[in-house]
């Protein structure tokens, strides 16, 4: 899964826990519900990674970017969700 879903996955699954309609959310997000159902929809290609980001920290979640090691091939990204 791209990051993109990755991160738009998380978006909806805490929208869903807080039981925020389209428009609340849009509004908390500070985007328009057009964009946020486009997005949510997994119509990513014009949503940057950084808007996603702040829309995560606009949702109360801290976000840790860790680089790792060097290794041998391709380094690969992930999105792990902290079960607090």
């Amino acid at each position: 899964m791209s990051l993109k879903m990755q991160l738009v996955a998380c978006i909806s699954e805490i929208i869903t826990q807080k039981n925020w309609t389209q428009t609340r959310a849009a509004r908390e997000l500070a985007v328009s519900r057009s964009r946020l159902c486009r997005m949510l929809g997994g119509q990513v290609d014009v949503e940057s990674e950084g808007r996603m980001l702040r829309c995560l920290t606009s949702l109360g979640r801290d976000i840790h970017i860790t680089v790792g090691p060097e290794h041998v091939g391709v380094g690969q990204i992930l999105v792990i969700k902290d079960k607090t």
